[in-house]
């Protein structure tokens, strides 16, 4: 093992406080990052079904209809 005991792992010749902040930031911040991440996709989730609702509420069985008509265009070649 390269350290003689536990505390000389831990202090790292002097180093540790920097190297332990470090790791502890780091996993600190990759646990807010998910936390947030996973509100932030229910909160997007819902904010759609809200609106898919309220569409749908409004329109009815107008829905159902397509949402654009398209007409062909005849393009001359003169």
């Amino acid at each position: 093992m390269a350290f003689d005991s536990f505390a000389a792992f831990l202090s790292m010749e002097g180093h540790g406080p920097y190297v332990w902040t470090c790791y502890g930031a780091f996993f600190l911040l990759m646990a807010g990052l998910m936390i947030w991440s996973v509100r932030r996709r229910r909160a997007v989730i819902q904010s759609c079904r809200r609106q898919f609702e309220s569409l749908e509420n409004t329109t009815g069985a107008a829905a159902t209809r397509a949402a654009a008509t398209f007409t062909r265009v005849n393009v001359s070649q003169d």
